[in-house]
């Protein structure tokens, strides 16, 4: 008897010790610095948005936050890295569009899921993609870009930040709606892609706004037609694909932050309030747009569901374009 008395009080005395330390494992938490893992190289649009969010997350955490650049794979190198990091509140990633949806299309065996393997946190952005041309091209609106391509099929060359990503289906969703045929060049990264356009080694890219913005407001690019279906305040005065008479085009790029799978649950809710409260700042929302994203948060239960959706509908557009990754 008294041996199932004390039992007893052990388990007690756990159960107390772990409802006692729960509270505390988030208030304390951080205590290091934050590894977040961008599975794009410098300068694209991921990695744009990541160090803005980064740095005003470290702020509030009271530790710094490490941007870790693992590029590859059109994403999902850094994402698979992410996805097996020990899950202790201290490695998180951005996760967007390409790592989290495509890559679930594309990729015949690929080394993570997007669901399982990951805690969602928040989205932080939204951006549409923008489709601009080297200035020699000629062509000034997205008519005479048709057009063009038209009259030279096969000829023109797109870049995008790799085979998969959302830069390369948003091409090809413009390619089957207009008609037209391009070459597609693959890069590693927005940023790569954006320099290859910059240089006239291609003539096109569909790329997300915050890495080809500064170079199309500069006249360095030339924009085209935006990706969502109204214009963006960004760029007021180039039209918008759909208004370009292809009603129902949409192509744009969400961010977001995940932790690994596993991540206690205390850790978890902080670093939601925390990411919440950054993106929804004011001073964040004009970083945002002068970058062209919008902020925008969600729950982790409607980010799932987000994933699920947009798993399902870029699926089709992966079949029609016939990518199969390896």
């Amino acid at each position: 008897m008294q041996e199932i008395v004390a039992a007893t009080c052990r388990a007690v005395g756990v159960l107390l010790f772990a409802s006692a330390a729960t509270p505390a494992l988030a208030q304390n938490y951080p205590v290091k610095p934050i590894r977040l893992i961008v599975a794009f190289p410098p300068g694209g649009s991921t990695d744009i948005i990541a160090r803005v969010v980064g740095q005003k997350l470290g702020e509030r955490l009271g530790q710094q936050v490490v941007i870790d650049n693992r590029g590859g794979a059109g994403g999902t190198i850094g994402t698979e890295i992410a996805a097996r990091a020990n899950p202790d509140g201290y490695t998180l990633t951005m996760g967007t569009t390409s790592t989290h949806v495509i890559a679930a299309g594309a990729y015949a065996n690929l080394q993570y899921n997007p669901i399982k393997d990951f805690e969602p946190l928040t989205l932080v952005a939204t951006t549409p993609y923008l489709l601009v041309v080297n200035p020699a091209v000629k062509a000034s609106t997205l008519k005479e870009f048709i057009a063009l391509a038209k009259s030279q099929p096969g000829k023109l060359n797109y870049a995008s930040a790799g085979t998969g990503t959302t830069t390369q289906l948003a091409m090809e969703m413009l390619k089957t709606a207009a008609g037209i045929d391009l070459v597609h060049v693959p890069y590693n990264g927005n940023g790569p892609a954006n320099t290859a356009t910059l240089g006239g080694q291609v003539q096109a890219l569909f790329g997300s706004m915050p890495a080809v913005l500064t170079q199309a407001k500069a006249g360095r690019l030339r924009p085209l037609a935006v990706g969502t279906p109204k214009r963006s305040p960004s760029l007021p005065d180039v039209p918008s694909v759909a208004e370009s008479g292809f009603p129902g085009f949409d192509a744009s790029l969400w961010l977001g932050f995940f932790a690994p799978k596993g991540t206690p649950a205390p850790i978890l809710k902080r670093l939601q309030a925390e990411l919440t409260a950054v993106a929804q700042a004011p001073d964040m929302k004009e970083q945002f747009e002068r970058n062209g994203a919008e902020p925008l948060t969600n729950t982790p239960a409607e980010f799932t569901k987000l994933i699920q959706v947009e798993i399902d509908k870029y699926a089709k557009v992966i079949k029609a374009a016939g990518i199969k990754l390896e």
